[in-house]
């Protein structure tokens, strides 16, 4: 009996404000500030204080929803979602239930069976909790726990779908495609490595052919893709093997054990009536006008795979132009160079231009460790590298070598190229004398091509090629010597 995973995940994203959701204390990062510097008494529960909601939080979750194709709710409202737990000083977080800011979405991912959408149940708001932070031992020998409040009260945007993932292919495709569209629009950072982002998977096997919905479990706080991969690969096997063995699984919430590479049971799955949600009697409802959704959605750019499908329109093929819409940044330097070399330099194709972003630079960038914001080459200085590449001004080991100078001073590549003197020889006079030079020092050679190997001419190729320092134009010195060759070859046989 096979069986085949049904996954749902829960997304909490932490929002780039400037304050946190609730309160004026600035949002830093957790993994860095000082403990317990950036707080207030709003955002460490004291009694008597009072939350006020943050504009721009709602617009950031307002853009989001709308790049998921969510309908957002006129009205939503805020509720408390009771539970205790050391880093939440209230005994609640203050989130939304009944009533989200927007539900019914969707996101087309690409999975191995093509593509498929997956649902969006809902996107809300909420706050972040505080930060446990665990030692072994202290002085006394004793392990002890910490809590750092900094990242209380930082706005979270919770993205939760139906359980439409069949395959830990598209649990991946989903993930990325969302932590892309997210840095796209400039909401959240993405960094995982710092938990700005934290997936929650909700897992179940059931068997191939059936409709049947078998018991789920939740799998909390993944914080990279890789532990979601690994998460989710484990507990649909658990759950397999329970199932194969003829039990039955027991619905909880696992945490995931990197060290052991296992999910771990925490405590039995609460169910939402477990958490006494009720609304929140310190916020009113938040109501979305029509006119806010307007401006809001006049801000959202271009998004990932309508860049794609412009790239490829463009005469990329499937994969360039996915590389290429995949980081916003990278996209648009790639627009850049486009805008810089349209009209002047016609020379310079879309294709020409994404093999040497993809190629050539992205090499040099990984290679030293920086992203594309980051180097020195501006747009329009590589569509004039291109351009002498294509017009045959150097050749392409010559750019390759002009680029990686580029690279590290910022000069101009003209500059480059006059300096080091690469230009390329493309006078065929001074190029047919290089030729019978090469003809003339090796007669064994052509003897063997007029015999009938033909390989030979590449070798007196590579010998022209080598006596002018690689700087002749390829296209000329191979017409001038078929030409030579075929010349000999006929005086040879007349």
């Amino acid at each position: 009996m096979r069986y085949k995973p049904v996954v749902g995940l829960e997304v909490h994203a932490e929002l780039q404000t400037k304050s946190k959701i609730f309160c004026g204390c600035r949002v830093v990062n957790s993994t860095e500030a000082e403990p317990n510097r950036f707080i207030c008494p709003v955002c460490t529960g004291m009694p008597g204080t009072l939350p006020v909601i943050n504009k721009r939080a709602v617009d950031f979750g307002i853009m989001v929803a709308l790049a998921l194709n969510c309908d957002v709710n006129p009205i939503s409202i805020f509720a408390r979602k009771n539970y205790f737990y050391p880093d939440l000083p209230k005994g609640y977080q203050i989130s939304q239930y009944a009533t989200p800011l927007a539900i019914k979405g969707s996101l087309q991912i690409d999975s191995l069976n093509g593509k498929r959408m997956v649902r969006i149940r809902r996107v809300h708001l909420e706050e972040d909790t505080g930060k446990l932070l665990h030692h072994d031992s202290t002085e006394s020998g004793q392990p002890t726990s910490l809590v750092d409040f900094n990242r209380s009260g930082v706005p979270l945007l919770e993205i939760v779908t139906e359980p439409d993932m069949q395959s830990v292919d598209e649990v991946e495709s989903y993930a990325k495609k969302l932590h892309t569209i997210l840095r796209y629009l400039d909401v959240s950072s993405g960094d995982m490595e710092k938990g700005v982002i934290r997936f929650e998977a909700n897992v179940s096997v059931r068997e191939i052919g059936s409709d049947t919905l078998n018991t789920r479990t939740e799998i909390k706080n993944l914080n990279s893709f890789k532990a979601l991969l690994r998460g989710v690969t484990y507990e649909v096997k658990r759950q397999s093997d329970i199932y194969a063995a003829g039990n039955t699984v027991k619905q909880q919430t696992l945490g995931w054990d990197e060290k052991r590479s296992e999910t771990v049971p925490q405590r039995s799955k609460e169910h939402s009536h477990d958490y006494r949600y009720f609304p929140e009697p310190d916020l009113p409802p938040l109501k979305i006008t029509p006119e806010w959704v307007d401006d809001i959605q006049s801000q959202i750019p271009e998004l990932p795979d309508a860049k794609q499908a412009r790239y490829e329109a463009l005469g990329l093929n499937d994969y360039d132009a996915g590389v290429l819409a995949a980081d916003r940044t990278v996209a648009e330097y790639f627009d850049q160079v486009l805008d810089a070399g349209s009209g002047s330099f016609p020379s310079v194709t879309a294709k020409s231009v994404a093999n040497w972003i993809t190629t050539q630079l992205f090499g040099l960038m990984n290679a030293n460790g920086i992203s594309i914001d980051e180097i020195r080459v501006i747009p329009a200085q590589l569509v004039e590298l291109i351009d002498l590449v294509e017009s045959g001004r150097i050749n392409a080991s010559s750019g390759k070598l002009v680029l990686s100078e580029m690279f590290e001073n910022g000069k101009s590549a003209t500059d480059i190229v006059k300096t080091k003197g690469l230009s390329q020889i493309s006078d065929e006079s001074l190029i047919a004398e290089v030729m019978r030079q090469v003809l003339d020092q090796n007669p064994k050679q052509v003897a063997q091509y007029l015999g009938g190997k033909e390989s030979v001419g590449k070798w007196l190729f590579g010998q022209m090629m080598a006596k002018t320092g690689g700087k002749a134009t390829p296209s000329v010195v191979q017409r001038v010597l078929d030409a030579a060759l075929a010349e000999i070859k006929s005086d040879r046989d007349n």
